[in-house]
């Protein structure tokens, strides 16, 4: 028994997808051109548009609020979490030109940089983004799509992980691909983790949490330790929205957070860098412009303007955790910082 059962949570928890084709996938998917991957993908969406209509991009059970829920704090109708995961050197090189456009909207956010992946650690940059009030966050380990193919190799890796964590003085994790046992992250020393979705079907794991709220997840029986918070991204990926979907416009976002707002619940969504083009430059199939961030951003300011709490990713865990009556009283206790690009 893992102390999740019947949880709205649940159906996300158990994880999956790890079968051979998976494994075989992931170890093809570095040779095969990202160009051709998006045609794969794009080659499904009306088949799972169609078995998924009734559910995405809202799912109307999704609302239902966790026991004892009091509302967010100061009495905001809902809370708005900016989420980024930084996947390649292009994204690390974009990484200020999105700070520097939430920044001018009074927005802050948290960016989730690979430990061990296809760039350098990127130790003046992540100072930087903490100096502007910004949180730096843990993204999957390697980015490859392995993480998950064994429990052996998940506790070898969550070793390293921890690492990182401590070094970086980071609290929060997300996986790669969306990909996630959720007993299995009691290994990390986190506060909360972001893997999941309330409703997603383009992803390799389609299991959906079905809520629209934080929730706890207890360790299972005879693991010690308080658990952590999931926050579940409530709002579509970027990269769903404008390079899978091809989407001229921010609309289907302005829909769902207007649906999102009116049930009180969290609006989390993950933007990578990556994919921006801030230059006008960029090419099409892999960028899409920044002025859709612009409207999305001028679309919350001119419709939600002092009805939503913006903290970061951390922030609003410890909220969660310190005030759900499901939670532990203790507050949690930060990793040690040893990296001087830490505050």
């Amino acid at each position: 028994m893992s102390g999740h059962e019947n949880h709205p949570g649940s159906s996300a928890m158990a994880g999956g997808s790890h079968g051979s084709l998976a494994r075989a996938y992931y170890r093809v998917k570095p040779f095969v051109p990202r160009g051709l991957r998006w045609l794969m993908r794009r080659v499904r969406i009306p088949g799972i548009m169609k078995r998924h209509s009734g559910v995405w991009p809202i799912d109307e059970a999704s609302c239902v609020k966790p026991h004892d829920w009091q509302g967010w704090p100061e009495g905001r109708r809902f809370a708005l979490v900016f989420t980024h995961d930084v996947e390649s050197q292009t994204g690390v090189d974009r990484t200020r030109d999105l700070a520097e456009l939430e920044m001018a909207y009074g927005f802050r956010s948290s960016f989730n940089f690979i430990p061990e992946g296809p760039y350098p650690d990127p130790v003046e940059l992540r100072g930087w983004l903490r100096e502007n009030g910004f949180e730096v966050g843990v993204h999957d380990l390697n980015h490859d799509g392995h993480l998950y193919e064994s429990r052996e190799g998940f506790s070898r890796k969550a070793k390293s992980i921890n690492r990182y964590l401590g070094k970086w003085g980071a609290v929060g994790f997300r996986s790669g691909f969306m990909l996630r046992q959720l007993d299995w992250l009691h290994d990390l020393n986190v506060l909360y983790d972001m893997s999941t979705f309330d409703t997603d079907p383009f992803e390799p794991q389609p299991e959906g949490s079905h809520t629209i709220f934080p929730f706890h997840v207890r360790p299972p029986e005879g693991v010690k330790g308080p658990g952590y918070i999931e926050l579940s991204y409530t709002l579509p990926q970027d990269s769903t929205l404008f390079l899978l979907l091809r989407e001229k416009t921010p609309e289907i976002w302005q829909r769902k957070l207007d649906w999102l707002a009116a049930h009180g619940g969290l609006a989390l969504v993950n933007i990578h860098p990556d994919y921006i083009d801030f230059t006008g430059r960029g090419n099409p199939s892999e960028t899409y412009p920044s002025a859709l961030l612009q409207e999305f951003m001028e679309y919350i300011h001119s419709r939600h303007q002092g009805m939503y709490w913006n903290p970061l990713a951390r922030e609003l865990a410890l909220w969660f955790r310190t005030r759900s009556s499901a939670a532990p009283p203790e507050s949690p206790q930060s990793p040690p910082n040893h990296d001087p690009a830490s505050p």
